[in-house]
């Protein structure tokens, strides 16, 4: 049966399992220690946090940083609630709601956002053994809302939502323990993170500059353009002088974020070669691309067919089609990254004398814009991403 998952900060979480009576979620709040209510009801703004008294104790071995109190909530086959179960969150947490459970012969655990904020106790509960099930947010949250009676958002009605959802769906994914998929993911990520960073200096850099010199300097920016022209502004003020001075402290910040990209560029090649994938053989599919196709991708013989892989990292269009007009919509859904990894490849056969620009011509010769013609490209190579995923899974399956 199945449990309940996890919300977004400073919302409870959920956590819930399956059994023969059906054992659902478990919500596992992160709210900080709430006391006693202190807020005046009839002062004109009330504060946005509560005070806490002083003195107020807590639980030995609980994680004074992350304070939550996890709410279970058991299921039969008829979605009835047949056992609830709150907890402090702590070190103890998984071993107390196991406790909780041995009254259930056979139970199947969900938790919503298992590789998200769910990620934690969703581990914990596979490294004891557990069955997981990672149920999506929004399945959890329409499955509320649409039911009858208890569509109110709070934690029970949270949890009992969860494991509905996984009791009446057949294509969640199961949670598994991590392995080098999982480094891939978080290489991928921190290299994502510090590309951004690295892009917001940049801007900074260039509204600053362009107060300095009329035009600023030419895009792209580097740290030696900015150093010479840097050099060739007069400091006659006060206002020109800090100016200057916030300048090179950027200028120093991109610096070092190009170094530390450059070696994370290294890190997450290094990865990739160590997971033995054969996606390498896709033209336009580097180091970063493939990290992140791996990383976000998981396990992909979850997808039976390469249309639902395809539907997955949005690049199979969505049918709009009314009477006797056919016609397909752009897809603005799926994983995005992943969408973003296959646009990066196709854009890159684009530009070489590859199978891909071949492709791309004979679809503008067929009519199609070029957007169109770019779209139909993603979805060709999602299918040969997903060949390849398949490959490097079961060596004697094709599709």
């Amino acid at each position: 049966m199945p449990a309940g998952g996890l919300a977004k900060c400073l919302l409870p979480t959920r956590v819930g399992f399956l059994s023969k009576c059906l054992l659902a979620g478990v919500p596992a709040g992160v709210w900080l220690e709430r006391g006693e209510n202190t807020i005046d009801p009839n002062q004109e703004c009330p504060p946005r946090f509560r005070r806490f008294e002083e003195g107020h104790c807590y639980d030995d071995d609980r994680d004074r940083s992350a304070q939550s109190d996890p709410y279970a909530v058991a299921i039969d086959d008829n979605e009835d609630v047949v056992d609830e179960f709150t907890l402090r969150a702590s070190s103890r947490q998984v071993r107390r709601l196991r406790e909780w459970a041995d009254g259930f012969t056979k139970r199947e655990w969900a938790v919503e956002s298992a590789n998200g904020l769910g990620y934690l106790v969703a581990q914990q509960l596979v490294a004891a053994g557990e069955t997981v099930f990672d149920v999506p947010p929004m399945l959890a949250s329409r499955v509320r809302v649409l039911g009858s009676g208890r569509s109110q958002k709070n934690d029970a009605n949270d949890a009992r939502s969860i494991a509905i959802a996984a009791l009446r769906s057949d294509r969640l994914a199961v949670v598994r323990s991590d392995d080098h998929t999982r480094v891939l993911r978080l290489l991928v990520k921190r290299h994502r993170d510090m590309a951004r960073l690295r892009a917001k200096h940049a801007n900074r850099l260039h509204t600053l500059l362009g107060e300095l010199h009329p035009g600023g300097v030419a895009s792209p920016i580097s740290v030696g353009k900015a150093n010479r022209l840097i050099d060739r502004v007069a400091v006659d003020d006060e206002v020109t002088r800090y100016r200057v001075l916030i300048v090179r402290e950027l200028v120093d910040d991109i610096a070092r974020l190009d170094e530390t990209l450059a070696a994370s560029k290294r890190r997450v090649a290094t990865a990739v070669s160590a997971s033995g994938t054969t996606l390498t053989d896709i033209v336009g599919i580097g180091p970063i691309c493939l990290a992140i196709i791996v990383g976000y991708g998981g396990d992909v013989t979850r997808f039976p067919t390469r249309g639902h892989f395809a539907t997955y990292n949005g690049t199979a269009p969505i049918d709009a089609s009314s009477g006797d007009n056919t016609r397909h919509r752009l897809n603005t859904r799926g994983n995005r990254r992943l969408n973003h990894a296959i646009h990066i490849a196709a854009v890159t056969q684009l530009r070489y004398d590859t199978p891909g620009r071949v492709y791309y011509d004979k679809k503008i010769a067929e009519g199609k814009t070029t957007k169109e013609a770019i779209r139909a490209l993603k979805r060709r190579i999602s299918d040969a991403v997903y060949r390849h995923l398949i490959a490097d899974t079961h060596p004697t399956r094709t599709d």
